[in-house]
């Protein structure tokens, strides 16, 4: 007799992603039980269950478990890797939705370029002042995306479907990655999305050469995780050796960015603007210059919003259970030495 897989799942699914995951073995016994913490949880469901997927909930180190794998309902384990749990317990497997933010945050990406480049901020503040200026010609001249240089620095899932999105308007693609040689994407990927041959970059840089790189870029794309390695690595150094008539624009993790750096750099012009959804400080304060910045777009961590995310994050998570139970590798392995 095969024995039975406990699978504890703490946040809200549908039915009919219920019963999808439950048709993957009738190995599987599922357990759901909504939660934000791991106190919501009873003690007796920590105690049996092999399999958790969630959104942050997770036991003390002292909770009697025999968890093997969790399943993160996000792709950012920044929030995760710090806690008590898996310090204690560095055997258990963690894996992410990592892939499934492609789409929405690749376009919301494009929507920034675009407007950056349009100088529809610009317009928007003529606009408000019901001003028609005799110097449209000049005041709105565009930079044009196509011939124009977009680095990347990130190359995962989400670096490639910019590259892709870029390369579809005639740009030049530079990115950075932590291995070069290694330019295959092996984790999760939605279909007709990205780059998981690694073929649409013109150029590739390690992480020490982005002070390198930007020089060259109209357009600087962070979409990196926020790990030791990479917290304030866009510092003086790489904002001052942009461009003054390029952008930056983040959507990975505002710990990333030295923001007193880039406020300067706002504020004296040694950069033409940005764009930026994440922030060291979430919500950004009400108090914070970066509100004022000139040509600078805010918007409030929802880049990676979409009405169809709970759906391609069970997809991820039904093909790891398959494949858990199959005992083939999972999907979006997080390496705990690299942070992500």
């Amino acid at each position: 007799m095969i024995e039975p897989l406990h699978v504890l799942i703490t946040v809200k699914l549908s039915d009919a992603m219920l019963e999808r995951l439950e048709n993957v073995s009738p190995q599987l016994r599922l357990h759901v039980h909504p939660a934000k913490l791991g106190s919501e949880v009873p003690s007796k469901l920590w105690k049996d269950v092999d399999i958790l997927y969630t959104s942050g909930a997770l036991p003390t180190p002292k909770t009697e478990t025999r968890l093997k794998w969790i399943q993160s309902h996000s792709a950012g384990v920044d929030n995760l890797l710090p806690q008590p749990f898996f310090e204690a317990n560095p055997h258990i497997a963690l894996t992410t939705t990592s892939g499934i933010h492609a789409t929405q945050m690749g376009e919301y990406v494009l929507g920034m370029i675009l407007a950056l480049g349009h100088r529809i901020p610009l317009m928007l503040k003529y606009q408000l002042k019901a001003e028609w200026s005799e110097k449209r010609y000049s005041l709105f001249l565009p930079q044009e995306l196509r011939n124009s240089t977009v680095g990347i620095l990130g190359y995962g899932s989400l670096g490639r479907e910019v590259a892709r999105l870029c390369k579809t308007f005639g740009a030049e693609v530079l990115a950075t990655k932590f291995n070069v040689r290694e330019t295959a994407d092996d984790g999760y990927t939605l279909e007709g999305t990205g780059d998981p041959d690694g073929e649409l970059f013109d150029r590739l840089y390690p992480p020490q050469a982005t002070a390198f790189m930007v020089k060259d870029c109209d357009f600087v794309v962070i979409t990196l995780p926020l790990t030791e390695s990479t917290r304030n690595s866009v510092d003086e150094n790489v904002i001052n050796a942009m461009k003054p008539t390029a952008y930056l624009i983040n959507v990975g993790r505002g710990g990333i960015v030295d923001e007193a750096a880039l406020l300067l750099a706002l504020q004296e012009g040694r950069i033409a603007g940005g764009a930026f959804d994440v922030f060291a400080e979430e919500p950004l304060p009400a108090e914070s210059p970066l509100w004022k910045a000139p040509n600078f777009i805010i918007s409030p961590h929802i880049s990676g919003n979409t009405v169809t995310y709970d759906e391609r994050a069970v997809r991820v998570f039904e093909e790891n259970l398959r494949r858990y139970v199959e005992k083939r590798p999972l999907l979006n392995v997080v390496d705990r030495a690299k942070g992500y």
